[in-house]
This record gives structure tokens, sequence and C-alpha cells, in this order.
């Protein structure tokens, strides 16, 4: 812990940033994969009847990974604030690390029986813990580590790490799929992926042993400020988190929708995981960088009125024409889209929150949001698909979610710091 009277930043280089950005990027590659090889492990751990039911099946597993995104936001964040931002950090990514390890080591069902199931829910239980933990410490880090007229470009990387791990998990899954076909993909093709990702975790923790410690002495020592002063920070950063939980789980579920839903190949599937995961994280710092000097609302506001249009007209283009051009182009405008808007979201809602509950507070707003939303999205576009027959559903959902966010978008208050002082009695650092 930072033991300085002056309250200033420690000094951070490049590759310190890239070091929080890699260790985020890995743990959502780990955590990701599982919805990108739903259908695949789905048939290895929950063999059924149909092929729909044994995607249910993973898609309620990929869920209980969400159960204890609050209990880790609540353990892992709190003890960020009090013990400081780096251990914190390092022990969520050796955890993802761990996990990922298991899910590719773990026998099929045909193998070892309900034990099958029963370790790969554990194991998606101690990633849900990881990361709950994880959003938090590291994002307070990244804020407290920055300049104040730079702090939309440095925490943009959050999000540049999470869309590099999508990015990288469809190009692993499009190479999988290509090399050894959809038979051997499906019997063992999708461990090497998880492999992949546990390989790169041994540099990760070097690097994060590296970083300063953000969190300041004093400021770990100072009461807990009252509710009251944030409550409604709290409540519009719940609404505006949901949102764009939604808005990410249905972008990173186009690869199994356009599977199993509209019946396309895997190897022009997984492409539109590339689109996504690529133009996250070709225009987010981008956003980071124009909230910096336009201010945080502009740019959560003008994307999720772009969004919003180009919804339904995007998701008729896939299924009308059931083609990649068409899955990609789609992809690629509302995974934009929502970029630009979610960056300005992120770090307006941490520069809100005091720093003696900013990793804490940030953590558990995350993973309420995403506990709820994002464990339960891809199942039920998955079950309204089968119960409606109708292959907009995701459209709908997508709408319908993003105008309550819209709403508390124009609710909320102006916090760059060129255009708003704050509060008295709050810690910025």
């Amino acid at each position: 812990m930072t033991n300085s009277a002056s309250g200033q930043q420690p000094a951070i280089r490049l590759r310190q940033v890239f070091a929080v950005a890699l260790g985020n990027g890995i743990e959502f590659y780990d955590f990701l994969l599982y919805a990108f090889f739903a259908i695949q492990i789905g048939k290895a751990f929950f063999p059924a009847h149909d092929t729909r039911s044994s995607l249910l099946a993973a898609l309620a597993t990929f869920g209980a990974g969400f159960l204890t995104r609050p209990l880790g936001a609540v353990v892992l964040g709190g003890l960020a604030d009090r013990v400081g931002r780096k251990p914190m950090m390092l022990i969520s990514f050796g955890l993802i690390g761990v996990a990922g390890l298991g899910m590719a080591l773990t026998p099929s069902y045909a193998a070892i029986g309900a034990a099958a199931p029963a370790i790969v829910i554990a194991l998606r239980l101690i990633q849900g813990f990881a990361l709950g933990g994880e959003v938090g410490a590291s994002t307070a880090f990244l804020i407290e580590a920055s300049p104040p007229a730079q702090r939309g470009y440095y925490v943009s990387l959050q999000f540049v790490g999470q869309n590099a791990a999508a990015l990288a998990a469809g190009l692993v899954g499009l190479a999988l799929s290509a090399l050894i076909g959809e038979a051997a993909l499906a019997q063992w093709g999708w461990r090497i992926a998880f492999l992949i990702g546990v390989a790169i975790v041994p540099i990760g923790l070097v690097l994060r042993h590296t970083l300063p410690e953000t969190l300041h002495a004093e400021t770990a020592a100072e009461p807990m400020p009252a509710l009251k002063s944030y409550a409604r920070v709290a409540i519009l950063a719940l609404v505006m988190l949901t949102a764009g939980t939604i808005a990410t789980y249905v972008m990173n579920y186009m690869t199994t929708y356009a599977a199993a839903t509209l019946h396309m190949p895997s190897t022009l599937a997984f492409g539109a995981t590339i689109a996504v995961g690529m133009c996250g994280t070709i225009f987010t710092p981008f956003a980071g960088r124009l909230s910096d000097r336009y201010g945080r609302k502009p740019l959560m506001l003008i994307p999720a009125a772009i969004l919003m249009i180009a919804i339904w007209p995007a998701f008729w283009m896939i299924g009308h024409f059931r083609a990649g051009w068409a899955l990609y182009t789609a992809s690629a405008i509302l995974r934009t889209a929502i970029a630009f808007s979610q960056a300005a979201i992120l770090v307006s809602i941490t520069e809100s929150l005091p720093a003696r509950v900013r990793s804490g507070g940030l953590a558990v707003l995350y993973a309420v949001a995403i506990s709820i939303f994002g464990g339960s999205t891809q199942f039920m576009i998955a079950w309204l698909i089968g119960v409606t027959g109708d292959p907009l559903m995701p459209a709908w959902y997508l709408l319908g979610s993003g105008a309550i966010g819209f709403v508390a978008m124009l609710l909320t208050h102006e916090s760059a710091p060129a255009a708003v002082a704050k509060p008295a009695g709050w810690s910025s650092q």
C-alpha cells in the first residue's frame, strides 16, 4: 500500500498498463470461451436427446459463473479498498488460471458420468468469484494511476482487454474449426483453446507483480462515506451497467446464434466473434480519448442512440441473408456503437465514486448487474427463440434494455474532471 502523504499517483509505465490490460483480457478470455464453445461443451458435459436441450444446459451452467460474481466483488473488491489493488489483482488472476486449466482437463460425461458437469459447475463458480473482484480492483488502479486529463483513455483499456479477449477467442475458434474440422473440435479441439489461455497466465502474473500500489494508506484509513452521498450514482450506474451487460452478452452470443439458430457453419459463425472483438479493441481507446476531450455524457448518449436505431435492421439483415458478410457487417456496426458508449459509462461511474469505496463499490455494482443479466441473457435469448420461433428475439431484447439504459444516461451527471469539481470531502486521488 502506498504510504505517501502527498497523495501523488505512482509513476506507471507502458508495460505495467499492458500488464493490467493483459491480465483482464486473459481472465475474460477464459470466461468467454465457455460461451463461444457452448455447443461443443454442451455435447461433452451435458448430453441430451436433442442439441437444443444440451445447449440450454450448457448456457445455464455458463450462467452459474455469474452467481459468485457478487461474492467475489464483496470479498476481493472490498479487500482492494483496504489492503490494496495489486494483491487482489494477483489473487483473481491466479484463480482464473486454475479454473481455466480445470476446464481444459476435466473428462467428459461419457468418461466419468455426473462428476463431469459437477466439476464444470464448480470451475465456473471459481471463475465468477475471480472476475467479481478483478473488475473493481483493476479499474480503480487504472483511474488512480492515470493523469486526471487522461482517465477516459486509461480506463478504456479495461474494455480493450475484454474485447481483445473476444477477438483472440474468435481467432482461436476459427483456426481450430478450419484446421481440425467440426467433429474433432467438438470432441477435444475446444480444450486447446482453454490451454492457450492458461499458458499465458504465468506471464501475466510476473507482469502484475511489478505494478505499483495506487491505494494510499490515508485513503484506506478513511471512514466509510455515507451511503446517501453516492446513492444516486449507484442507482444510475446499476441501470447503465445492466444495459451494457446485456448488450455485451448479446454480442458475445453472436457465434452461437449464427450456428445454432441460423445454422451457419462454424467457420462463418466464429467470424462474428472476430468482428465483435476487433471493433471493440480498435474503437474503445478512441472512445476513451474522446470522452476526455468532450465529456462522458456525449460519448454515452450519441453512440447509444445510434445503437438503438441500428439494432433491428442489423438483425433483420443477418436473418434474411444468412451470409457471412451480413453477419460480420451487422456485428461490427453494433459492437462499435456499444464500445463507444461503454467506455464513457465505465469511467464516469469509476471517477464518480469516492476513492474509499471505489474498488468495492464498482465491483459490487458491476457484479450485481452482470450476475443477474449477464448470466441470463444468452439463456433467455435461446429460450425465447425456441418458444416464439422468432429469430429476431435478440434484437427485441437488446432494444428494451438499451432504452432503459438511455434514460439513466440522460439523468447522470457529467463527471469529466475538466467539466465538474468533486463534492467536498470526496477523495479522488
